[in-house]
This record gives C-alpha cells, structure tokens and sequence, in this order.
C-alpha cells in the first residue's frame, strides 16, 4: 500500500508519496491553496483515488516546547475536514522541524530561491513521511 504524507500550510500543502512497500518517500507536488476547504479536498481526493493510497501522515506543527500552538489548531481543524472527505486511516506526526530541515537541504542543492520555494513544502512532506516510515519500520 502507498502512505501519502502532506505538510499542511496556511498558502500550500506539500504532498509526498511513499513505494507501495512503505520503505521511501518521494515528494510529488504542492498544493496551492484556495479560500475554504473544497478545492483542497478535491486534490487530495483525487490523489487517493489515483495512486491507491491506503493512509495519511499528517505533520502537526508543535512549538518547541510540544504543545500544540496556532498553527497546529489550524492544521487541527483541516485534519477534521480531511476526516470526513477521505475514508482511509490518517495519522498525525510532530513534524516541528521539517520544513526547515527541508529549507536547510534545498539551500545546499539549489541556487534559485524562486525554485526552492517552490518545492520545500514537497519536500517537508517527503521529510515528514519518511520519518513515519522509518519509525514504523523500527518498531
């Protein structure tokens, strides 16, 4: 089965998918989002339907000091819409550092801000999905 990992932001989605044997995480695409919640549930949808994904890794953005703050109620509030548009399992992971672990990996790789931009959120997904599978594989 696939996992599809997304890392929830106020203007984008990062998405990134796992192999269909849960060992690799690959970035896929970001997601702009649009006012209210039906254009994002569409994508999402979509991307379930057509790669057979069987679960979702949410990041929830905790504060330094692992308590949920603005961003993770915000990113709290579209896991409960997700909960009712998609009919697969969905977990949450703290994803505190990903999206600047993913910023830190593209500043080495890519030159142009306007291309890193572009993919960083993707890639805080891949980021946040691979840690899921490697704990899972772990356990």
């Amino acid at each position: 089965m696939k996992i599809l990992g997304l890392d929830v932001g106020e203007k984008t989605i990062g998405v990134a998918i796992s192999d269909e044997e849960e060992r690799w995480a690959f970035p896929v695409q970001t997601i702009v989002r649009q006012e209210g919640w039906r254009r994002d549930m569409a994508a999402i949808r979509a991307l379930v339907a057509s790669e057979k994904i069987g679960r979702i890794v949410v990041g929830l953005p905790l504060t330094l000091e692992g308590q949920k703050g603005v961003q993770a109620q915000k990113v709290e509030a579209f896991l409960q819409i997700l909960r009712r548009n998609v009919r697969i399992p969905i977990e949450v992971l703290d994803e505190r550092f990903t999206t600047l672990e993913a910023e830190r990996v593209l500043r080495s790789l890519e030159s142009d801000f306007r291309r890193r931009k572009e993919v960083v959120d993707a890639n805080a997904a891949c980021l946040i999905l691979q840690t899921y599978l490697d704990r899972r594989q772990h356990k």
